[in-house]
C-alpha cells in the first residue's frame, strides 16, 4: 500500500532555522519540499563531496584488508593528496603518449641529438633533413652537399649541408620534399625520460594503493558531507519573510513546506507545540509534489531491489501494484527462461549467500530471495513443460516426464490436442496450448488492472467505463484467439451451448466501447463526458486497437521462450558428437558452459527487455500509471 501522507508548512523564527532544522533532523519524519540552495559554504561542501567522491573511484576496488578509521578531516586531506597523486599521474600519462608520438616521428631517421646540431651551426654551418621521392633525389643539382641516410623503394631520406656564406634557397628543392622538424630533445632524453615517467607512474600507483586502507574513512566522511549539504540546502533554501511593521521590533520568519507520514503527525505537532513553530497541516492534492513511501508485507517487499533498480516509483495518486508486479513478473521470468536446468542454476547461485547469512545469524538480503523465487519458478515451468538443458525427452528420465503438463510438454510435442467442441475436426499444437496460455495471462493481468480502477471508482458513474473496457478485453481476447492461435477452433460460427461465441464477442466489444465512451471521462456530467470523448475520438477508437495490440503482445513471452530453447538444443547439437571423444571432451565442456551460459545471459536481458516491459508498459497503461513518483526520504541523521 502507499502509505498516507499530510502536507506541512512550518514557520519558524529567521534567527532560529538553524536550531530549528537540526530539531527536526534529530525528529527524522518530515519530507522537505526545498529544491535549492545557495552561499559559499554550500559550494565549498559540493566541492568537498567532489573530491571525497573522486578520491574513493580512484582508489576503486584495490582491497586492504586492515583499514586505518581516522576523522573526517585526515579523510578529506587524504583524499585531496589521492586526487593530486592522480592528477600528477595523468600528467605523467600526457607526457608519455606525446613523447611516444615524437619517437614515432622520428624513428626512421635514427637518433638525433640537436645539440650536436646546433653545435655545428655555431662553427657556420646549417644542417636540415629531407626526405623526398627516389627519382627526384637523383634529379638534385651535384652543387648541393647531401648525405644520404636511409631510403625505402619510394622514397629517399638525406642530410642536406651548407655553410651561411652560401646563398641557398629552399625554393631550389622539389615542391614536394617534406622537411624533418628537429625535436627539442635528443632521442636518447625522450628515452630516458619515458622510463623515468614509467617509474613515477608505479611509483604513484603503489602510494595510491597504499592509501586504500583509508578508503572506508573516506567513504564515511562523503555521506557526512552529504547530509551536510542537505542540511545547508535547507537553511538557505527556506523563504525569508519580513514581518516587523515600521517603528517596532524586527521580526523575520522563515518556511517552507514538506510531507509527513499521517501516523507520525502527532510527533510534528508536539515538537511544533515544544518548539513554538507555526504549523499549518493540509491534505495533498494533485498538483502537490508528494512522495511515495510503500508498505507491504515481507514477501511482497522482496519485489523492492528490482523496483529500486528499475528506479520506477508511482506517483502518490496511483497504484501499488507491488504484489501484482511480484506475481507476474516470478511467471513471465519461468516462461522467458523457460527451462528447469537453469532453474537449478539460479536457485544454487541463491542458496550460497542465503545459507551463509544463515550460517552467520545475519539478516538475509532480500535481493538473494528474490534470485531463488526467480529460480523456482523457472524450475517450476521447466517441469510443467518438461525442458532441462535444452535435452530431447528422449534424453530425460520417465519420472521427470512424468511431472509435466501434457498440453504444454514437449513430450507430447508432436499430438494434436481436440478441445471437445470441435469434435475432432480441428485441434491444437503444444505450441498453440502455450499461445493461450500466454494470451489469458494477458487476459487476466489487464483484467485486474482494470478492476483496480473500478474499485478506485466505486461510488461513481466512471465504474461503468472500467465495467466497459473489462468487457472489451473479453471480447477482444476471443478475437486474438480466432486471428492469431487457430482460426478454426476458435471460429466466429463458433457456438458452445447453443451460445454464438464469436457474436458474443463482437457484442462485449461493442457494448464495452459504448460504456468506455460514455463514462470513462465522467466528472458528474453525462454530457461533458461525451463531449471529452468526442474531443479525442481518434484516440478512444485507436484505444480498441491498443487493447488487441497490448493482448497480442504477450505472446513475446512464448517467442522469447522458443528462441532460448532452441539456442539451448543448438548448443547440445554442436557439442554432443564431440563428448563421444575424449580428445576433445574438454572443447565439448567449454563450448557447453559458454553456449548454455551465453543463453542465460541473453534469457536475463529479455526478462528486462520483454518480462519487465509487461507490468511497467502494457499492465501500467491499463492502469492510468505513469510512474511519475519519487521516494519519500525524510529529513534524518541516518547516514546511509
Amino acid at each position: 500500500m502507499i502509505v498516507p501522507m499530510k502536507k506541512v508548512s512550518l514557520v519558524i523564527r529567521e534567527n532560529k532555522k538553524g536550531e530549528a532544522l537540526k530539531k527536526l533532523r534529530k525528529l527524522g519524519i518530515v519530507h522537505i519540499e526545498i529544491a535549492e540552495g545557495s552561499g559559499e559554504r554550500l559550494a565549498s561542501l559540493r566541492e568537498q563531496a567532489t573530491l571525497l567522491d573522486g578520491a574513493l573511484f580512484i582508489i576503486g576496488k584495490r582491497k586492504n584488508t586492515e583499514q586505518k578509521p581516522v576523522d573526517a578531516e585526515e579523510a578529506l586531506r587524504v583524499a585531496t593528496q589521492i586526487i593530486a597523486l592522480d592528477e600528477e599521474k595523468r600528467q605523467c600519462q600526457t607526457e608519455k603518449l606525446a613523447l611516444r608520438s615524437e619517437l614515432d616521428r622520428l624513428q626512421s631517421w635514427g637518433d638525433i641529438d640537436p645539440d650536436s646540431i646546433r653545435a655545428l651551426e655555431e662553427k657556420g654551418y646549417e644542417i636540415s633533413f629531407y626526405e623526398m621521392p627516389s627519382a627526384e633525389y637523383e634529379l638534385l643539382s651535384e652543387a648541393l652537399r647531401t648525405v644520404r641516410l636511409g631510403a625505402t623503394k619510394a622514397t629517399v631520406r638525406f642530410m642536406l649541408l651548407r655553410a651561411r656564406s652560401e646563398n641557398f634557397d629552399d625554393a631550389v628543392l622539389p615542391p614536394n620534399v617534406y622537411r624533418l622538424a628537429l625535436p627539442v630533445s635528443s632521442t636518447d632524453e625522450m628515452r630516458q625520460r619515458l622510463t623515468a615517467l614509467s617509474a613515477r607512474m608505479d611509483a604513484i600507483d603503489e602510494e595510491i594503493a597504499s592509501k586504500a586502507c583509508y578508503g572506508e574513512s573516506i567513504k564515511r566522511a562523503a555521506r557526512v558531507t552529504e547530509k551536510e549539504i542537505e542540511f545547508e540546502i535547507y537553511a538557505t533554501g527556506m523563504v525569508d519573510e519580513n514581518l516587523s511593521d515600521e517603528g517596532k521590533e524586527p521580526l523575520s520568519v522563515s518556511y517552507f513546506t514538506g510531507f509527513v507520514e499521517a501516523e507520525s503527525l502527532d510527533r510534528l505537532k508536539q515538537a511544533a507545540k515544544s518548539n513554538s513553530w507555526g504549523l499549518l497541516v493540509e491534505e495533498p492534492k494533485e498538483e502537490d509534489n508528494v512522495p511515495t513511501k510503500l508498505k507491504n508485507n515481507k514477501f511482497v517487499s522482496l519485489i523492492y531491489p528490482l523496483t529500486d533498480f528499475l528506479g520506477t516509483v508511482p506517483g502518490y495518486f496511483e497504484h501499488d501494484i507491488s504484489g501484482w508486479f511480484l506475481a507476474f513478473i516470478l511467471i513471465f521470468f519461468g516462461i522467458i527462461f523457460g527451462d528447469g536446468g537453469y532453474g537449478l542454476l539460479i536457485c544454487a547461485v541463491a542458496a550460497i549467500p542465503i545459507m551463509k547469512a544463515l550460517v552467520a545469524k545475519k539478516q538475509v538480503s532480500p535481493m538473494f530471495l528474490l534470485v531463488g523465487l526467480f529460480g523456482a519458478s523457472t524450475v517450476l515451468w521447466g517441469t510443467l513443460t518438461c525442458t532441462w538443458f535444452g535435452l530431447s525427452p528422449e534424453q530425460l528420465p520417465n519420472w521427470l516426464k512424468s511431472l509435466s503438463v501434457p498440453i504444454f510438454s514437449n513430450v507430447y510435442a508432436e499430438k494434436i490436442w481436440y478441445p471437445f467442441w470441435t469434435n475432432g475436426a480441428a485441434g491444437l499444437t503444444t505450441a498453440q496450448n502455450l499461445q493461450i496460455f500466454c494470451f489469458s495471462l494477458a487476459l487476466i493481468q489487464l483484467t485486474v488492472a482494470h478492476i483496480k480502477g473500478a474499485l478506485r471508482n466505486k461510488g461513481s458513474a466512471k465504474i461503468l467505463g472500467d465495467i466497459g473496457s473489462v468487457l472489451q478485453l473479453l471480447g477482444i481476447y476471443y478475437i486474438v484467439l480466432s486471428l492469431v492461435v487457430n482460426a478454426e477452433v476458435f471460429s466466429f460460427g463458433l457456438k458452445i451451448g447453443g451460445v454464438p461465441v464469436g457474436t458474443a464477442a463482437i457484442a462485449l466489444i461493442g457494448v464495452g466501447f459504448v460504456l468506455s465512451f460514455v463514462f470513462s471521462n465522467y466528472e458528474g456530467s453525462i454530457v461533458k463526458s461525451i463531449l471529452s470523448s468526442l474531443k479525442n475520438i481518434v484516440s478512444v477508437l485507436l484505444g480498441v486497437v491498443n487493447v488487441f495490440s497490448d493482448i497480442v503482445s504477450y505472446i513475446r513471452l512464448w517467442a522469447v521462450g522458443l528462441a532460448g530453447a532452441a539456442i539451448s538444443a543448438t548448443v547440445n547439437a554442436l557439442a554432443g558428437p564431440l563428448l563421444g571423444n575424449f580428445m576433445f571432451m574438454v572443447l565439448a565442456i567449454v563450448l557447453l558452459v559458454f553456449g548454455h551460459g551465453l543463453n542465460m545471459i541473453l534469457n536475463v536481458l529479455s526478462v528486462i527487455v520483454h518480462g519487465i516491459r509487461l507490468n511497467t508498459l502494457e499492465f501500467s497503461s491499463h492502469l492510468d500509471m505513469s510512474w511519475s513518483g519519487h521516494k519519500f526520504k525524510p529529513f534524518n541523521e541516518q547516514i546511509d
